[in-house]
């Protein structure tokens, strides 16, 4: 029968389930702490080389303290340690592996002792403490919490949530919104890290989310799922745009985001300290959508250009500010909204680019051709913008033009064709000359042209090709897209891999961008 030295302290269980109910965290936890901190002690007094354990009594706060002594084969640590034979001296049924139990008098806790005890027992509490809340709100990300202002230091706004604290960052609040100690305030969860001084919980007001999930709070029909909020942009204090779906067709989703007499954005304008919003029905078209996030400017025309992600809006000229907005507020929320890049152009700006395009692509069919202007005029006004165009389209199509007749029509192919004929050998002689080497005429996708660009800027060897990037290649030649100017590329590379024993088919597997 195990002998024990122990003392009774009944107020150790008040103690811990007092600290337990507080603090929100196990009661076990806080019986670890207190344990922890009576070995401490209990180590201090007899020496911190032995094997010091304490054990409280979870009913009635009776204190244990035993030193350990484990049975091993061969002794490496004297003071913990022992062999078989001599445990056996004192417990004959003892085994290896097992532990001799020294039970110690219980500590008479002195004021160093008790003072060490206290911080060892803080801190495990608060260790425990900050484990709860980063348990707790890690999977709290993206909802809106009120807490009241505990402190402001430099800005920055240290938040009482009730369980936890929290930070709101001076940058991630709305401008010219002050808050002072005890101030309510409402705000997004950014963020939870766990950082070496504990959990970070990191708020903001000035987050996109932020301004979505207080329409939540407000439309019902958000929060139901009929509408859905399928894009944001802030301009923090000053202006937003949201874009909004309805999943109803009986229900409006701007009417119900703006709400009777405008009481439901109102209340999110007041939130956000009178940032004034913009509702945009969201659309599938592109060029809808667009037009839509311009409001409250009125649009004339759109013209996409879907592989450069760009749009050009042209608006009548009284529209222009309104469509831009104060230092390009507008259009820059409107661009941030649909994913677009927006230019916007006034009607006479648009008339006058048309013109000088229209000029321009008559010029060259007059000079290519050796034709007058009024044919030059009828090609570009039936939408042939350049030489190649005329050269290979059907005979027939050329011969529908008003005023032209099948021999006027094979008269300007053939033109087109002798024109674009010596251009090609022109540009061939220029290769020549600049040294670019017949290798790489031979890659599919690159023209004489290029071919002539490519040796004025010294890319005149498949080494020298292979070494570009797709982006450097586009910026040189032109009239590539990536995937087109990474086929061009890998070709070039291909004798690479080649001399080192691989197929050309393993140079595909190692993009250029990879490589660069």
């Amino acid at each position: 029968m195990e002998r024990t030295v122990g003392m009774s302290r009944p107020e150790l269980v008040q103690v811990a389930d007092t600290v337990a109910r507080d603090k929100s965290i196990e009661r076990e936890e806080v019986f670890a702490a207190m344990e922890q901190a009576i070995q401490k002690a209990g180590r201090s007094k007899y020496g911190h080389e032995h094997d010091i354990r304490a054990r409280i009594d979870r009913k009635t706060g009776e204190i244990r303290l035993a030193r350990y002594i484990e049975v091993v084969e061969e002794v490496e640590n004297e003071f913990t340690q022992i062999t078989l034979a001599g445990a056996k001296r004192k417990k004959a049924d003892i085994e290896l592996g097992e532990f001799l139990v020294d039970p110690l008098p219980p500590i008479d806790f002195g004021r160093i002792a008790a003072q060490t005890a206290k911080q060892v027992i803080v801190q495990k509490v608060r260790d425990a403490e900050r484990e709860r809340q980063f348990a707790e709100y890690k999977d709290r990300l993206g909802e809106i919490i009120n807490g009241l202002v505990k402190r402001v230091e430099f800005g920055n706004v240290i938040v009482d949530m009730g369980r936890a604290e929290a930070l709101l960052r001076r940058d991630e609040v709305i401008p010219r919104e002050h808050f002072k100690n005890g101030d309510r305030i409402r705000a997004y969860i950014m963020d939870v890290r766990q950082e070496p001084r504990g959990p970070q919980i990191f708020l903001s007001r000035t987050h996109e989310q932020f301004m979505a999930k207080l329409f939540a709070q407000e439309v019902p029909e958000i929060y139901d799922g009929i509408i859905e909020i399928k894009s944001v942009a802030r301009d923090p204090g000053s202006r937003a745009k949201i874009a909004v779906l309805s999943n109803d067709h009986a229900i409006d989703p701007v009417g119900a985001c703006v709400g009777m007499r405008g009481s439901r954005v109102q209340a999110v304008v007041a939130e956000l300290q009178g940032e004034k919003i913009d509702i945009i029905q969201w659309a599938t078209d592109p060029a809808t959508f667009v037009v839509n996030a311009l409001a409250p400017a009125e649009v004339a025309k759109v013209v996409l250009d879907e592989e450069a992600n760009r749009i050009e809006v042209v608006v009548p000229d009284e529209q222009l500010s309104l469509a831009i907005g104060r230092r390009g507020q507008n259009v820059r929320l409107a661009s941030k909204l649909t994913g677009w890049d927006i230019d916007i152009l006034t009607e006479a700006e648009e008339s006058e680019r048309r013109q000088d395009e229209f000029r321009i692509r008559t010029q060259a069919f007059i000079e290519a051709l050796d034709v007058d202007d009024v044919i030059a005029h009828l090609l570009v006004t039936e939408g042939f913008t350049t030489v190649e165009d005329v050269a290979f389209v059907a005979i027939a199509e050329l011969s529908e033009i008003e005023g032209f007749d099948e021999d006027v029509a094979s008269e300007l192919q053939n033109r087109a064709q002798v024109f674009l004929a010596e251009r090609e050998r022109l540009n061939e002689e220029r290769r020549k000359e600049l040294g670019v080497v017949d290798e790489m005429a031979e890659i599919e996708g690159l023209t004489a042209a290029m071919l002539v660009a490519l040796g004025e800027k010294g890319v005149k060897t498949l080494d020298d090709l292979g070494d570009l990037a797709s982006d450097e290649l586009i910026e040189i030649v032109g009239g590539l897209n990536e995937d087109d100017a990474n086929a061009v590329i890998m070709a070039a590379r291909a004798h690479w891999f080649g001399e080192a024993g691989d197929s050309a088919d393993d140079a595909t597997a190692k993009t250029p961008e990879q490589d660069a």
